[in-house]
């Protein structure tokens, strides 16, 4: 049987400084991204999945501007890193230390999460990068008196890339260490449970005429995901969200 897992109030995210954080922050996601500012008439926006994992997270930007290139070589010197902006002694926290084109962020913050939750380190949610890919984690910052990185893999040799200052460098999420093991995963036909299969042709029948109409010049939105509805009227549950309101961190 799973384990409960049991918060008796707030779910604490604390960030303990263990090094200068000068110029460091960390920051509740938001919902915009400049390449979806960009599309025509703003439509990525649209996707209203798209705009709340923007903000599933805390973002940690980067403190300099940071250029890097690499030179196809496995050991460390083999990336270059050149700071042109930043705090002083920000390049004791941006370092080739593993290799293969990696470069690593060192963060200045043990963090610590309530018992059975963790940390899942990632890059920011839907901001791709030229030539460099970040590299996700799981950590039990629930007991590890650990620190942890964030390391991203330059992926083109020869090639200037460049963090800018304030750029985001690493998104954290919590997640229930033991939720993935266990989910119970099934696969049925969907004529299985009559009920959903109505919602879904319904939903599918309306999604066909809004495309028609759209290829015909009519701006026809699909809202009923937005509005947390069906097709078929029915409402979605409490729990239905348009945006997360993520707290800052405070001091002390």
């Amino acid at each position: 049987m799973p384990e409960t897992i049991a918060i008796d109030g707030p779910c604490p995210l604390t960030a303990y400084v263990v090094s200068d954080a000068t110029g460091w922050t960390i920051e509740p996601g938001g919902p915009t991204r400049e390449w979806m500012d960009k599309t025509p008439a703003k439509g990525a926006y649209r996707c209203l999945p798209l705009a709340m994992a923007n903000q599933a997270g805390w973002i940690i930007p980067c403190p300099a501007t940071v250029s890097m290139k690499w030179n196809g070589k496995d050991d460390p010197e083999g990336l270059s890193i050149k700071i042109h902006d930043g705090p002083p002694r920000i390049e004791e926290f941006i370092v080739s230390h593993f290799g293969s084109g990696i470069v690593t962020f060192r963060l200045p913050w043990l963090f610590r999460t309530p018992p059975k939750i963790g940390l899942f380190v990632r890059g920011a949610t839907n901001a791709p990068k030229d030539f460099a890919v970040p590299l996700d984690g799981l950590v039990e910052t629930d007991w590890s008196p650990s620190t942890f990185t964030m390391n991203w893999k330059i992926m083109k040799r020869g090639t200037d890339v460049w963090f800018r200052k304030g750029e985001p460098i690493c998104m954290l999420m919590p997640y229930p260490i033991g939720l993935l093991e266990w989910i119970e995963p099934a696969q049925k036909p969907i004529e299985a449970e009559p009920q959903t299969q109505q919602a879904f042709l319904s939903w599918a029948a309306s999604r066909q005429k809004a495309i028609l109409r759209h290829h015909g010049g009519e701006d026809t939105w699909q809202k009923d995901y937005m509005k947390g509805q069906t097709a078929g009227g029915t409402t979605a549950p409490d729990h239905h969200r348009t945006r997360l309101k993520l707290k800052g961190f405070r001091n002390g």
